[in-house]
């Protein structure tokens, strides 16, 4: 019925070949994990190929930013008196949230070396502003997220090195969005931002 003919059992491989073929495959894993997966996504770097490839840079960076972005959730948690009174908008339909009439602010932060400032919006979901920022003097991280009181978590945008971004910032959910920036230069950084679109109110919470 069949034409395809069966391989004979010497052409089969043995016991001894597929246990060597597995130690291959753990061993390759292994050297990945080691010199590419560990320097690019931690970095950290036991072998310093991933100094020679650009990995650790990479890695330190992503871990940088998730360490300012976990250090930033847990000041807003741990001060909730710094949050804007009217941290969790009216409960309307989001026609009506985002019918909110256009606002538009400008604010201007300075930031010592290695200070952070957070700038948040209390945004309805759906709703849309557009921002700019630039910084003066040096250059900053930032992290663009959002939070609320139900423990809801978004993070927009990321960036290192960075002396100006701009665009649209749509809530993903009732609560507070803005921007998270830190200055690890050695030199004072001044950053002045503009948003303008549907939001409650601009205020500094840390």
């Amino acid at each position: 019925m069949y034409n395809t003919e069966l391989p004979n059992r010497s052409e089969l491989p043995t016991s001894k070949q597929l246990l060597i073929s597995t130690v291959i495959a753990i061993v390759v894993a292994a050297v990945l994990l080691v010199t590419v997966v560990l320097p690019s996504e931690y970095g950290i770097d036991p072998t310093r190929i991933g100094s020679v490839l650009g990995l650790t840079q990479m890695g330190e960076i992503k871990m940088k930013l998730a360490e300012e972005a976990k250090a930033d959730r847990d000041a807003a948690t741990a001060q909730p008196a710094t949050v804007p009174a009217q941290t969790a908008p009216p409960k309307t339909s989001n026609a009506a949230s985002t019918a909110t009439a256009a606002k538009t602010d400008e604010m201007t932060v300075t930031l010592k070396p290695g200070e952070a400032a957070e700038i948040k919006l209390e945004m309805a979901k759906g709703a849309t502003v557009k921002y700019e920022w630039t910084a003066s003097g040096g250059v900053v991280n930032h992290d663009t997220h959002g939070d609320n009181p139900q423990k809801q978590f978004v993070s927009y945008k990321k960036g290192t090195s960075v002396d100006a971004d701009a665009g649209d910032l749509v809530a993903e959910f009732d609560g507070s969005h803005g921007w998270f920036r830190r200055n690890r230069g050695h030199s004072d950084v001044t950053v002045m931002i503009k948003a303008s679109g549907a939001y409650l109110s601009m205020k500094r919470v840390a």
